[in-house]
């Protein structure tokens, strides 16, 4: 698994510490002793997978480089029984409460989706399948939210308009037909990168193989559609599931041969994991 790039990391933490303490973090500021050293537990309160680490410890250490953040596990770490320690911070008071909401912020939501592409890739355990991510990202968190589906085990797909060719049903409008954007494509972008196209059914199935597609979406089709599909491309390219995947119809719709099922739900409509920042004692 590729590691996240410390320059996002630090980048996203803060951006996300200023637009929360703004001028100042009043409550804390007018109730606690600035000297004051504690010590708090970050617990896991629901089962999933654990991510966002380096990024929580980002969030204390931004605001006091002498906070403590020591891991109790990795990003990665399946969490079956709760509540379970994942973290202890140790240092100053101010700094470990400012930070709390940034840094429990990125943990929950990013171990939300890590767990979610965990349920999504175990439901296809066994077939040819893999489950892969969209673009549908929260804007400015693409990164981070492509690192935590890996991190679950599904895998990403194009993080951007730059990284591969996805010809959609309007860009097939817009320059009058499949064979023609195919071939506008094969001309104008680099020879590097793959060209896919969205078929929404067998007949455009055809032509996009027949213009040298080297991907072909099966979008919103029937399981019907989708095997008769891919029998028709007989290995000529790789094939895609996508459009509205769900948990109870995803290992239906892996079981009729796709390459690949895209889900975008694990990004843009994941539920975040349980996790909270606790405080032991006062010292």
């Amino acid at each position: 698994m590729i590691d996240l790039d410390p320059l996002i990391v630090d980048s996203a933490v803060r951006a996300a510490l200023s637009e929360d303490i703004g001028r100042g973090d009043v409550t804390t500021l007018s109730t606690i002793p600035e000297q004051q050293v504690c010590s708090a537990r970050v617990l896991a309160k629901s089962p999933g997978v654990i991510c966002g680490l380096a990024l929580a410890a980002a969030a204390f250490r931004i605001l006091d480089a002498n906070v403590q953040f020591e891991r109790r596990c990795d990003d990665g770490y399946v969490v079956d029984q709760t509540p379970c320690e994942i973290a202890i911070v140790t240092g100053n008071a101010r700094a470990i409460l400012t930070a709390e909401r940034t840094a429990l912020n990125f943990l929950q939501h990013l171990s939300g989706i890590a767990t979610s592409a965990r349920r999504f890739s175990q439901l296809v355990d066994g077939t040819s399948a893999r489950v892969v991510d969209t673009r549908k990202t929260l804007p400015g968190m693409r990164a981070l939210q492509k690192y935590a589906v890996r991190t679950g085990g599904a895998g990403n797909h194009r993080f951007g308009l730059d990284d591969g060719v996805l010809i959609k049903d309007n860009h097939i409008a817009a320059a009058g037909g499949i064979r023609e954007a195919v071939s506008r494509a094969r001309y104008g972008a680099s020879h590097m990168l793959k060209v896919e196209v969205e078929a929404e059914d067998l007949a455009q199935v055809d032509e996009a193989i027949a213009a040298g597609a080297d991907i072909v979406m099966l979008d919103n089709m029937s399981l019907e559609e989708m095997r008769v599909a891919v029998a028709r491309i007989a290995g000529r390219a790789i094939t895609e599931a996508s459009g509205g995947i769900r948990e109870d119809t995803i290992r239906a719709i892996a079981e009729t041969g796709v390459d690949l099922v895209s889900v975008g739900t694990i990004t843009h409509s994941v539920q975040a994991m349980d996790i909270s920042l606790d405080f032991d004692q006062r010292k």
